[in-house]
């Protein structure tokens, strides 16, 4: 059986196709620039075919999509018809930027594929079983009841795949598990998860609460949004823009990228330097706050980008870290004087 799994951006198509009789990875890639979804799902079944990965577009059994946002509505995949794209569009006011794509993909890959199967999968329905105290806002009642005001969270997909394949490397059952999930890369969250299940999220109604990030600013005090735009006259499509594309990483340093933020602080740059200084603190601040909720942990897990890739990074936030093991990539790199393991997992 051969799945291809897509991600459909709002400039890009992600894809990969997999075996699933030997659960290998056959092929993937990135189609670029996107303009039209008919147009790039040609040059995706361009490439799987010259890949010799595949003979025929038939010899594809089944579809996964990645779906930003599924709301309260969605807690876990889902087998795509018309009622659930309905459901997806009526969620594109908690996701403007990414649900009006991933629908365009799907209603795009359904059209080509000659009734074969399409499965949803939502970047929030692990965190669907937070506790109200977890997930309301201190905000009028009324404004969760009537426009779902709340935290969702997001890398959903991420931190239940690690918490997974932490269990495994464990060899624990997941629901007897208490872990500290990590994602860190441009986008940045952590996660509380409580016997398996997820109790708190850093990310929250939208992806720009939580952390600082590569662009986005994270927890921040919202009088600021009120006085940028009555005081200083910004638009509210301008603070938007500040927030998610000119903060974080960016806003300190001028890079996005951490490996150009670590090489210009290593030349002696005092904004990139700032810049790392803020990004760890606030990720401790948020592990010590789990922690607590948590009151005892199994592990603490690094994945993403940063997570798996930068032992200077890792060694900045925690401290009972094996220097040797960390710096050599292994899988398990805490010192002897950790209370707890700390994993490195790809996501």
């Amino acid at each position: 059986m051969k799945i291809l799994v897509l991600n459909s951006g709002s400039s890009s198509l992600k894809y990969k196709l997999f075996d699933m009789e030997t659960t290998d990875l056959l092929c993937g890639g990135t189609v670029e620039e996107v303009k039209d979804f008919d147009n790039a799902y040609e040059e995706i079944y361009e490439r799987l075919l010259r890949s010799r990965k595949i003979y025929g577009i038939d010899e594809i059994d089944a579809y996964g999509h990645r779906v930003v946002h599924g709301g309260e509505r969605f807690k876990e995949p889902v087998l795509i018809n018309g009622n659930v794209i309905k459901e997806i569009e009526e969620l594109i006011p908690l996701a403007p930027l990414h649900n009006p794509s991933n629908i365009k993909g799907i209603k795009t890959a359904i059209s080509r594929s000659k009734g074969k199967p399409h499965v949803a999968v939502f970047d929030t329905a692990f965190h669907q079983t937070m506790p109200k105290a977890s997930y309301l806002y201190a905000l009028p009642f009324e404004l969760y009841e009537k426009y779902g005001i709340r935290k969702y969270g997001f890398h959903g997909t991420s931190h239940f795949f690690v918490a997974k394949e932490a269990a495994k490397y464990l060899q624990k059952p997941l629901n007897e598990l208490n872990l500290i999930t990590l994602h860190l890369g441009n986008g940045d969250s952590i996660t509380a998860i409580k016997e398996g299940k997820s109790i708190d999220t850093s990310m929250g109604f939208t992806p720009l609460e939580g952390l600082m990030m590569g662009t986005r600013s994270g927890d921040l005090d919202p009088e600021i949004i009120l006085y940028l735009e009555k005081q200083i006259n910004m638009s509210a499509d301008e603070v938007d823009k500040i927030l998610n594309k000119s903060s974080g990483f960016k806003g300190i340093c001028g890079s996005s990228d951490l490996r150009e933020v670590i090489d210009s602080a290593d030349r002696g740059d005092e904004n990139a330097k700032l810049a790392i200084e803020m990004f760890c603190y606030r990720v401790k601040k948020y592990i010590g706050s789990y922690r607590e909720i948590l009151e005892k942990i199994d592990a603490i897990v690094f994945t993403g980008g940063i997570g798996e890739n930068s032992a200077y990074i890792r060694r900045k936030i925690i401290g009972t870290i094996d220097d040797d093991k960390n710096s050599k990539g292994e899988k398990e790199i805490q010192s002897d004087e950790s209370a707890y393991k700390i994993l490195v997992i790809p996501t």
